[in-house]
């Protein structure tokens, strides 16, 4: 344990970095996977995120261990699944016993030389997004400490891509709100140039845009800025204008 001390705290700060720093989510996992091999003597190490629909190989120890993420994704069922599924961690010491657990995957772990496996879940609380595979090729390989090392960096790595995913939230929906505010703009400058041209009051003005792009099934922000920008002409837009100035009713678009 004292051996691998430096690049265990090494391997957590990288994870707890993410929570300050820009990072891309597919490097953060397979950083998570290639410092399980190395600090808890997993043969090989798979990880699958979920993408709010369905599982997703997202890294992988070595070209095998891909495909044999993938094989367990089409055989739907195997220890990373199951471990995604209820939340808690799955811990096969020796898979010559326990193989018809998963009667395809498991028999597929034994061909390809694994004799034990343990997958933990990445979750917080009760949201749960994906789960990391470790493979040993001995039985009994790993310890429950050992196990719980690899649960603890996997609960780091969730906390960095659900905090990505709500600051990536959070960007859309400033970027949402600016775009709404700017639009308010447009149309107050719009609103402005039917008055002037009308002799309407701001809110007849508005009134009248409202009605015309609701009637033509036109956005009000894209048309309040052709208006602005002089690209539409006014004057059927203000024949929807009553005689007295009140703007004529028209049925919504």
């Amino acid at each position: 344990m004292v051996a691998r001390e430096g690049p265990l705290t090494r391997a957590f700060v990288r994870l707890i970095d993410t929570l300050v720093a820009d990072y891309d989510t597919m490097d953060l996992c397979q950083q998570l996977v290639d410092d399980c091999v190395e600090l808890l003597s997993a043969s090989a190490a798979g990880l699958l995120l979920s993408d709010s629909t369905s599982l997703r190989v997202l890294a992988a120890s070595s070209e095998q261990t891909r495909l044999m993420e993938l094989f367990q994704l089409q055989a739907d069922a195997g220890p990373c699944l199951d471990a995604y599924r209820t939340g808690t961690r799955i811990v096969v010491d020796d898979l010559t016993e326990q193989a018809s657990r998963w009667p395809v995957f498991g028999h597929r772990m034994l061909a390809e030389g694994f004799r034990a496996v343990y997958a933990v879940p990445l979750r917080l609380r009760e949201q749960r997004i994906g789960a990391l595979n470790l493979f040993c090729e001995q039985p009994g390989a790993l310890r429950p400490a050992d196990v719980s090392v690899g649960q603890a960096l996997a609960d780091v790595a969730t906390i960095g891509i659900l905090h990505q995913r709500v600051v990536a939230r959070q960007a859309i929906v400033n970027e949402q709100l600016q775009t709404a505010l700017n639009n308010r703009i447009i149309i107050e400058q719009a609103k402005g140039v039917l008055a002037e041209r009308s002799g309407l009051d701001t809110a007849q003005a508005f009134a009248t845009l409202r009605a015309y792009a609701r009637s033509t099934s036109t956005r009000l922000a894209v048309l309040a800025r052709a208006i602005v920008e002089g690209s539409f002409d006014t004057t059927a837009l203000l024949r929807t204008s009553a005689p007295d100035g009140a703007p004529q009713q028209h049925p919504a678009g």
